[in-house]
């Protein structure tokens, strides 16, 4: 896969358990789905699947999707599955996980071959779901750009470990005031990460490199389920970035990926019965 996005990590299957349904999902393999819905033809994912019932369902979405399963590691034990509801105003609320089941024992290790493929790379992604911290250095070697999400982590330790890696930095801040956000953002360019964008829910996103910051509002839609959405607005930025769109017009992409995935069931669909 030359000049593409290549996801590496986590998979999960996202069991809504007050419905007895379950949808594929986790962070790098949302991203690499979604990129190809906004328009990026090139993206490839690289993870640990089990040889359950919900590894199968993750599989067979993805080739659904039009996404190579090259680059499965396939393996004995349950994939990762994480249980949310739905509170009485509609929104998800999370039960608990397997944390990531066999995956997180095994943990991926890169070799030669995937070095290739990180090269190969246009921008690599993965997430802190995806147990992969003690290969970053090898990864970032490797790869022309590499972004990681950090979803709501803050632990200074954690960051400072992984932001030296980074050309960019994704984070969740819903609700941080705009001194907080600004704050959050210039301790991550101090940890050594090259541009920071901070996703904040219906309030929308902040991107910095220092020098430059933008806001981004949210798209407008009719909202089904919010699942993915974060990981969407990911999909989009650097599916535009990856075909050479500036911040800004990289942000506004994210931003309609993101409202598009909140009009779909799951973070990409394809229900199964739990």
């Amino acid at each position: 896969m030359k000049n593409g996005l290549l996801c590496i990590g986590d998979n999960v299957v996202d069991l809504y358990a007050d419905e007895g349904v379950y949808y594929p999902g986790g962070n790098a393999l949302n991203v690499a789905v979604l990129a190809r819905r906004a328009g990026l033809a090139a993206s490839d994912y690289m993870g640990i699947i089990g040889n359950d019932a919900a590894a199968a369902h993750v599989e067979a979405s993805m080739q659904a999707e039009g996404l190579s399963t090259r680059l499965l590691r396939r393996v004995q034990g349950e994939n990762g599955l994480a249980r949310v509801s739905h509170d009485a105003a509609g929104d998800r609320v999370f039960l608990g996980s397997n944390r990531g089941g066999i995956r997180r024992k095994l943990m991926l290790r890169m070799d030669t071959d995937d070095l290739e493929e990180i090269g190969a790379a246009a921008w690599v992604h993965s997430s802190c779901f995806s147990y992969i911290e003690p290969e970053l250095p090898r990864i970032r070697a490797a790869a022309r750009a590499l972004s990681f999400d950090f979803s709501t982590q803050t632990d200074p330790a954690y960051l400072a470990l992984v932001a030296p890696h980074l050309t960019l930095a994704f984070m969740s801040g819903s609700g941080l005031e705009m001194a907080a956000l600004r704050d959050q953002a210039h301790a991550m360019l101090g940890f050594g990460a090259g541009a920071v964008c901070i996703t904040r829910g219906d309030e929308g996103a902040y991107w910095t490199d220092g020098p430059q910051e933008y806001l981004q509002p949210i798209i407008p839609t009719k909202v089904r389920d919010t699942m993915g959405a974060g990981d969407a607005f990911i999909a989009g930025y650097l599916a535009a970035t990856i075909q050479e769109a500036a911040p800004a017009q990289a942000l506004s992409h994210g931003a309609a990926t993101a409202a598009r995935a909140c009009t779909w069931p799951g973070a990409w669909g394809h229900p199964h019965p739990a």
